[in-house]
């Protein structure tokens, strides 16, 4: 058996794609991805026997981020990211920013919302206890465009350049603990941006693309440092296992490739969405105003109308 240097021992054949997806589950990983299907289905289940109606869309969105988590924590990707960077990037970016964006186009807090039974007067159930995290003053901060881009960066260049990172690669479950601080932290930082569900922080599309471009740069400038590096920097991953057969320097500067990639495809989807969303949101604001206009017969244009005439009057 080879050592990684990082004490973990795994004696893996060289990657290729079809050994990278063989199903290799991560337990935690595996129950929290099947739970969160479990509830979700409840939920939608539970809409359409009232005979309230659920999208579709968001739960194929939904669906398809749990898979996504799964893709790189229940394979063998992730035994291969415990000794590759390359492979340990590819779950990083996409648990991190492929994931959140998917899962929260998903609006599983709205759909909770609709599903979970009112508690009784006087009484505290799952419903009344959501409601009020979505209103606490402990969301409002972490949703906090000062707060989700700081976090976000430092998720990168605090983690991957200081021992801490070294020190959670020491064992599969510092590996996975690591791997949940990135799902948290791309999930809190797209929320606010382009998440569907109610939050405390929603600011106006424009600033919300500011956002978006305020965090994505560092992600490629991470990912070019790791390129244009000409020594291994990351510890964990010096000494590959011989098992393998790669270098250690061109394994980072594959994973740098990926970190760079993978900043540009994020703020393609969220943009998507964003400019759908405002589209969406002109026409409900459209038909609002339709509506009250026939409400009020428009009173408006009547009026103007005798304002018109009462000027016309006066110049008689």
């Amino acid at each position: 058996m080879d050592h990684s240097g990082h004490g973990m021992t795994m004696d893996l054949p060289p990657f290729t794609l079809g050994r990278g997806l063989e199903y290799s589950p991560d337990p935690f990983f595996l129950a929290g991805c099947l739970l969160g299907l479990a509830l979700y289905g409840w939920g939608v289940l539970r809409l359409r026997r009232r005979g309230d109606s659920w999208p579709v869309s968001r739960t194929v969105f939904f669906t398809v981020g749990v898979l996504s988590v799964a893709l790189v924590m229940c394979t063998k990707l992730n035994n291969y990211g415990m000794v590759m960077f390359s492979v340990h990037m590819v779950q990083h970016m996409v648990i991190s920013m492929l994931s959140p964006i998917v899962l929260l186009l998903g609006a599983p807090v709205t759909l909770a919302l609709r599903a979970l039974p009112v508690a009784g007067r006087g009484r505290k159930g799952p419903r009344e206890l959501l409601l009020a995290l979505l209103h606490s003053r402990y969301l409002r901060i972490v949703t906090h465009p000062a707060f989700t881009i700081p976090l976000f960066i430092a998720s990168l260049y605090a983690l991957y350049f200081t021992p801490l990172f070294d020190f959670l690669m020491e064992s599969r479950t510092g590996h996975a603990a690591m791997m949940v601080h990135f799902l948290a932290v791309g999930l809190v930082f797209f929320w606010p941006i382009m998440g569907v569900d109610p939050g405390p922080h929603r600011p106006g599309y424009v600033m919300r693309m500011l956002e978006l471009f305020a965090g994505m740069p560092f992600h490629a400038f991470f990912g070019i440092a790791l390129m244009m590096a000409t020594e291994p920097m990351i510890k964990a991953y010096k000494n590959p296992p011989a098992s393998l057969g790669i270098d250690a320097l061109s394994d980072q500067n594959a994973a740098g490739g990926i970190a760079w990639a993978f900043s540009e495809i994020p703020s393609v989807l969220v943009l998507i969405a964003l400019v759908f969303q405002w589209y969406r949101s002109d026409q409900r604001q459209a038909k609002r105003s339709d509506r009250a206009a026939d409400r009020n017969g428009d009173k408006e244009l009547e009026a103007y109308n005798a304002y018109l005439a009462s000027l016309q009057a006066r110049g008689q």
